[in-house]
């Protein structure tokens, strides 16, 4: 074993924690002679787990954190959901591995069991996302979408406590909690598109931390990167992050990838969407090219980005 321990640095949640172990043990298992620990760190989002995201200030409130703990060089590597990362990489900072992605389809947990076409007029479906609720404001428009905040366990105790009749939330987390069992509904991607990057976990290292990189290394998924790249090449393209509803999944078969995309309005009276297919060895172009159709389209009219303060 190492003397100096290689240390991972996360946020708090139980998800986040069991995210952090599930890279640790593919690091540790090529590994064996380093030690590694885990560091919590909070974010802003951990700091004000009452506000909605579009009113907590600036970009980057589940990774910023972390990513200057990275700068500082007081943790190794940093472990993140890969639909948290802002779409503009930070300087001095890469992402050296996307892992194997966990199904990125989100899902519907109800108290009752009811699917989303079940669920009675005006039930309360609780979410913080504005990608999630534009959907299902578009499929259902006599349901209540409102906003939610806190970890996976604290949203199903507010739906139990009878605060909301449903929650709305990435099936990936409720599969690594072991909690697949809550699962009412899986939403098919024709009704919800996921996130870019929903479902990938990535490991954040300094750009010049040679033995990080090599740690990752073990990590790696090409195919999973290669998805990835072009999903947040599209949300790069229209300068997006978790305040405009921009949903992006690729699939990969071979040396092709297909892409389908879209951007929506708040209220879900307007979605503009496309697909396009490519080389992964071109994804982000895959991406860039399919962001400028939905512009072209009129992507840019259909909601403007709350402003940041």
């Amino acid at each position: 074993m190492t003397e100096t321990p290689f240390v991972l640095g996360t946020r708090g949640s139980a998800l986040a924690l069991r995210q952090t172990e599930l890279l640790m043990e593919l690091c540790r298992a090529a590994h064996p002679e380093i030690t590694f620990r885990v560091r919590t760190i909070r974010t802003a989002a951990d700091r004000h787990p009452g506000r909605a995201l579009d009113q907590l200030p600036g970009v980057g409130f589940f990774v910023k954190e972390l990513e200057t703990a990275l700068l500082a060089g007081e943790i190794d590597a940093a472990v993140h959901s890969m639909k948290d990362l802002p779409s503009q990489e930070t300087r001095g900072l890469s992402i050296a591995a996307v892992a194997e992605r966990e199904d990125p389809r989100d899902v519907l947990v109800s108290r009752r069991g009811f699917t989303l076409a079940a669920l009675p007029s005006g039930a309360r479906i609780g979410t913080s996302s504005p990608r999630r609720a534009a959907a299902l404001r578009a499929h259902r428009q006599d349901l209540m979408v409102v906003p939610i905040r806190g970890n996976v366990e604290t949203r199903i105790r507010k739906m139990d406590k009878g605060e909301f009749d449903a929650i709305c939330l990435a099936g990936a987390g409720l599969l690594r909690l072991g909690l697949q069992s809550r699962i009412s509904e899986w939403l098919p991607v024709e009704i919800m598109l996921p996130a870019p990057g929903q479902g990938a976990l990535g490991m954040q290292v300094r750009t010049d931390h040679v033995l990080a990189w090599r740690v990752a290394a073990e990590a790696e998924h090409l195919p999973t990167r290669q998805a990835v790249t072009a999903e947040r090449a599209v949300l790069t393209r229209l300068a997006a992050g978790c305040r405009l509803p921009v949903a992006a999944f690729a699939t990969v078969a071979g040396e092709r990838l297909a892409l389908r995309a879209s951007v929506a309005a708040s209220d879900g009276t307007r979605v503009v969407g496309g697909t396009r297919e490519g080389l992964t060895s071109e994804a982000a172009q895959v991406g860039m090219s399919l962001a400028e159709e939905l512009l072209a389209r009129g992507a840019d009219l259909v909601d403007t980005v709350p402003q940041v303060h």
